[in-house]
């Protein structure tokens, strides 16, 4: 990893798998400051995995649904993006559905708390057709509205630590983009690109933001981690032992380790490949933004 990338030269980045796994898609990774665990999903398996970074041990739920992406609520158990739109579960796993918007073909991907406790979700076709996809806010008491449409894949979601620039990853478009947030009315206004994959070099995936304001994105398909200034500068990369990396986040006691979820789906591996684990990387050189509970 260059030192660009980890945000000082002081120290060596080391990488190692955090929580085992062979996950299908990996992704949504959340660092639960009040537990002090990491929560994930596995999207096609509708699973929800909990885990202690002290012990090593992950627990898991099995929803009866895909699930984009689950989240803790302010009141205890999660909010769960999944394919029918939005949903409650319990600590046990019971799942209801609270919000159902979304048709049959479709479903909800990547989403991310803001920091008023409000929820960002992107939806999808199954088949991942152009155009399909779409930016929605689930408020707190469970209504919800489309922010934005026209997309294929979104990904990524997340904000500048003055919660004044919105960002948002379209994986099939290549792009990451930004937007003046106003966190207050949940709004985004003025899109613009802020990067652009080159060609043939991965897709951009899940997303989180440092301390800094800088954006580490995991590339699908592209074996490693980017590093993007606020004004969408490469800043360097970190390479992983596998070619999906889906997602990424900030957690620890100091929110010092960057989590990064891979995945299985489509790839004829040995058994004992890594990807589908859940790998922490230390000594990046930057900490990470805590991330906000639902506040419904």
């Amino acid at each position: 990893m260059s030192d660009a990338a980890s945000g000082s030269g002081a120290a060596t980045t080391t990488t190692g798998v955090a929580f085992p796994g062979r996950a299908r898609v990996a992704e949504g990774p959340v660092w639960d400051a009040d537990a002090r665990r990491l929560h994930w999903v596995d999207i096609p398996a509708g699973h929800l995995h909990t885990g202690d970074p002290v012990t090593g041990r992950t627990t898991s739920l099995a929803l009866p649904t895909q699930v984009g992406a689950a989240l803790p609520r302010r009141g205890g158990g999660f909010v769960a993006a999944t394919a029918e739109g939005f949903a409650s579960v319990g600590a046990e796993g019971r799942m209801t559905v609270r919000c159902a918007l979304l048709p049959d073909g479709e479903r909800m991907n990547d989403a991310k708390c803001d920091p008023y406790g409000n929820l960002w979700a992107g939806s999808t076709a199954m088949d991942f057709a152009r155009g399909k996809g779409a930016l929605h806010v689930l408020l707190p008491d469970w209504t919800s509205r489309v922010v934005l449409e026209g997309l294929a894949l979104p990904n990524g979601l997340g904000w500048s630590p003055d919660g004044r620039v919105f960002y948002l990853a379209d994986s099939l478009a290549g792009e990451i983009y930004a937007f003046d947030a106003d966190l207050a009315n949940s709004g985004i206004t003025r899109r613009r690109t802020l990067f652009r994959m080159p060609g043939h070099a991965g897709m951009p995936d899940g997303l989180t933001v440092d301390a800094t304001g800088c954006l580490w994105v995991a590339i699908w398909g592209g074996d490693r981690v980017i590093r993007i200034s606020p004004d969408g500068d490469p800043l360097g990369e970190l390479p992983l032992p596998v070619h999906q990396p889906s997602s990424c986040t900030f957690g620890g006691p100091d929110l010092g380790t960057l989590y990064v979820t891979s995945a299985r789906e489509g790839l004829d591996l040995t058994e004992d490949d890594p990807a589908g684990s859940v790998f922490a990387v230390d000594h990046v050189g930057v900490v990470g933004l805590p991330s906000t509970a639902f506040a419904g």
